[in-house]
């Protein structure tokens, strides 16, 4: 059987026709939101205020907008009302501060260089051959050269006989922390082994200002020195100390200060300290008479009775009164056991 053939084409097909949609929805179209206004006063909401241009704006970059807060009437006031606030305090402590102790004076002292801070650690631990040991002067700018000129001793950065403040000051932060890092290392550390070690630095020098102000009050001692050159010159004993605590416990392998090794060292640290002291308070308790500038000082003359009794009062204090205060602070108990029982009762205590 046999199929009929299909008709062919038609020459021209009929057009196609796309569904219409009923309901027609509409969808918001998104843009991106308008470039910023260039304002003038619109910065100030802004830490970042100007435009961030980088398109053909003349090469504008971020530029912080607190030039609108500096311009603002009360921003000013309340800076006005700080500054003021924060004069009036410093005004205040330097008044207070200035009854006791001389700020410009205090400068003086800590006017140190580091050749001089070498220098001066080398002549604290080796004064024997040291010369001269009085203190250099020079007249101040507005006086002429006449005799009743009136003359200042240089600061310590270009006077090595000049007593100073930084030395003393760095010796006894350097003590206190290694007096309790040798007590860690014994294994009796406590936090109360840095409070007492403290205290006894600082009781030990206060006592011994006092004894050197009384001393000078009944020998009738009246010089230009000031109490910080009394302070000075009690704190150079630090060095020393801590000359004796290193060597001793290297060479005691940590058994304290104690034997023959620790006395040895304590012996040489203490006579060069007292021979130190002798020859630099010579000035001050012993004026010179002959000075060629009379008025740096007291330079009256003195009586040989009179003379005598400082002398001994300069060898008492040099050698009796350091030898005290130095092996109190530089006793170290070796013992561990012993260490920690101190250290026990100090925190019960």
């Amino acid at each position: 059987m046999q199929r009929s053939s299909y008709a062919p084409p038609p020459a021209h097909s009929p057009p196609l026709h796309h569904p219409v949609p009923q309901h027609v929805s509409t969808v918001p179209m998104m843009r991106s939101p308008p470039p910023p206004q260039s304002q003038s006063n619109s910065n100030y909401g802004s830490p970042y205020g100007g435009q961030a241009g980088g398109g053909g704006g003349g090469g504008a970059s971020f530029v912080p907008g607190f030039g609108g807060f500096m311009n603002d009437p009360t921003a000013q006031m309340g800076y006005q009302v700080g500054k003021t606030a924060l004069n009036a305090g410093q005004e205040m402590f330097e008044q207070n501060v200035n009854r006791y102790v001389s700020i410009p004076a205090l400068k003086h002292y800590f006017n140190v260089s580091t050749p001089y801070v070498l220098r001066k650690l080398l002549l604290v631990l080796f004064p024997w051959r040291h010369r001269p040991w009085s203190r250099e002067q020079r007249p101040s700018s507005s006086a002429s050269a006449s005799p009743d000129a009136n003359y200042y001793f240089l600061p310590p950065r270009d006077d090595i006989n000049s007593p100073d403040m930084y030395i003393p000051v760095m010796a006894i932060v350097t003590y206190i922390l290694l007096s309790t890092l040798l007590a860690g290392l014994r294994g009796a550390f406590h936090p109360e082994v840095m409070g007492l070690t403290a205290t006894t630095a600082f009781v030990v020098v206060l006592l011994e200002i006092l004894g050197l102000k009384f001393g000078t009050y009944i020998l009738s001692i009246s010089n230009d020195s000031q109490l910080l050159d009394l302070v000075a010159y009690s704190g150079y004993k630090f060095v020393g100390v801590i000359v004796t605590l290193v060597i001793s416990e290297t060479l005691n392998r940590g058994q304290g200060t104690g034997g023959w090794a620790g006395w040895t060292i304590f012996t040489y640290t203490f006579s060069a300290n007292a021979f130190f002291l002798l020859r630099s308070l010579k000035y001050v308790l012993l004026p010179d008479s002959s000075s060629t500038h009379p008025a740096s000082g007291s330079m009256h003359t003195i009586a040989r009775s009179q003379r005598t009794r400082r002398t001994q009062f300069l060898f008492i204090y040099s050698y009796i009164v350091q030898f005290v205060f130095m092996w109190v602070l530089s006793r170290q108990d070796g013992n561990p056991t012993q260490a920690k029982a101190a250290a026990a009762k100090i925190v019960g205590s």
